[in-house]
């Protein structure tokens, strides 16, 4: 999926941050459904759909919401009139969507590469960049959260084995505790024999 970015700057954290470096943006967006939200803020149709996009995606990615972040990462491609348009509009958006920095020709060449002719339209890529969707709007508004298991089965993502991260990082807390557990365990064995062998003393006198 990086491929689509090379050389392309993608804005994060309400567009105070660049992604832009190759590793960059290979960690943000490698192993992830990738939707692409072509929107603006003077739409009507927008400003009815967003807060409705807004809600799929926390209820996705948020912990309040979720044990662990779904595999997925939006990119905001605007329509807005000014950068300033764009800057309020993301303000009220989650802090993890990423977004084409406004003025930038890249999202011209995104409309076209994605035939992309009116807003709101969400499309939904594969990690290696492949069509899933030419524009989910209808399915989000439809069905919500739960079409993303329908994309996530399309896009054949390498299942986090999240079992063996906390088997690692059990593991990792075990072994920083356990020579202090041995210790106390040699301690205790150590109390017990001593105590075992002055009862057999007061037993044989």
């Amino acid at each position: 999926m990086a491929a689509l970015f090379t050389g392309k700057v993608l804005m994060a954290n309400r567009e105070r941050d660049e992604v832009e470096t190759e590793r960059e943006l290979g960690r943000a967006l490698e192993n992830k459904v990738l939707l692409l939200y072509f929107g603006s803020a003077q739409c009507p149709r927008c400003r009815q759909f967003s807060p409705l996009l807004k809600d799929f995606f926390v209820r996705l990615t948020d912990e309040f919401y979720v044990e662990r972040a779904s595999q997925l990462v939006l990119v905001y491609v605007s329509r807005d009139e000014t950068e300033q348009q764009q800057s309020a509009f993301l303000r009220t958006m989650p802090k993890r969507w990423l977004a084409v920095p406004f003025g930038d020709d890249f999202k011209r060449e995104l409309e076209l590469r994605f035939a992309v002719s009116e807003v709101p339209t969400v499309v939904v890529l594969k990690p290696n960049g492949e069509v899933i969707v030419g524009n989910a709007v209808e399915e989000i508004r439809r069905l919500g959260p739960a079409c993303f298991r329908n994309w996530q089965e399309a896009a054949e993502l390498v299942d986090r084995n999240f079992l063996l991260a906390e088997d690692f990082e059990d593991w990792t807390m075990r072994s920083i505790t356990d020579p202090i557990r041995r210790l106390k365990y040699k301690l205790v064995k150590k109390t017990e024999v001593k105590k075992e062998r002055k009862e057999e003393g007061e037993e044989s006198s």
